[in-house]
């Protein structure tokens, strides 16, 4: 396993790498299934699709042949159900959450960014008790990951160089925005990730199956 220089900061990427929020886009999944009297989908195969989007999980639960129309109609209804109960089931992932609580004790940088509308990332901080340095949201810039914007801005806001930083993230579009960004790209395979996909083959600079190896991975806290 390579060796990570020690960073200043660390920046996560949001679902299913800093918080476990497909229990609750699964209910809304399956609500939309529900609504169009479909028999829920198991867990596991919503979880896959997750960091994929809303667009994603309406298509995994109504297929890919729905109008222009009927997939906003779709989409809008399953973001409604998710904005609903935001909060409900999603957890920091452990023990991601103990190092996370030192760390920010200690005043030390971290952000997020994400992909994830502002509207629907809010809340969930807030009920998480979350406060990043650094918020980027999907919507807040004029380009989201890949592009690398979004955490050039990031690591502008915490005032550290891009170089210091490590990125966090459990998607190939994360990898490629960390390296695009001169970051150090750090890859994990305990989040979302499609069946079929090798997170080891992203272009990361570290890479680690569980939380836990990436935890004993990220800086000591005194």
């Amino acid at each position: 396993m390579p060796v990570c220089s020690s960073p200043s900061a660390v920046l996560f990427d949001l679902d299913g790498t800093l918080v476990d929020t497909a229990p609750d886009l699964a209910v809304a999944t399956n609500a939309l299934r529900q609504h169009h009297g479909l028999a829920p989908l198991p867990f596991a195969t919503i979880r896959t699709q997750v960091s994929n989007g809303g667009n994603a999980l309406v298509s995994l639960a109504l297929g890919d042949d729905l109008s222009v129309t009927h997939q906003a109609e779709a989409r809008q209804f399953l973001l409604d159900a998710y904005e609903a109960s935001v909060a409900v089931h999603s957890r920091v992932f452990s023990p991601l959450d103990q190092w996370l609580d030192a760390w920010h004790q200690q005043e030390r940088p971290w952000g997020i960014v994400t992909n994830k509308p502002r509207r629907y990332t809010t809340p969930l901080l807030e009920a998480l008790a979350l406060t990043p340095g650094a918020l980027l949201c999907a919507d807040d810039l004029t380009a989201k990951k890949p592009d690398p914007l979004p955490l050039i801005e990031a690591a502008r806001q915490l005032g550290i160089n891009p170089q210091h930083c490590w990125y966090i993230g459990d998607h190939l579009r994360d990898m490629q925005a960390a390296r695009a960004a001169g970051m150090t790209a750090v890859a994990v395979g305990y989040g979302y990730i499609a069946e079929g996909d090798d997170y080891r083959q992203w272009p990361a600079h570290c890479w680690y199956q569980q939380c836990a190896e990436l935890v004993d991975a990220l800086p000591g806290i005194a």
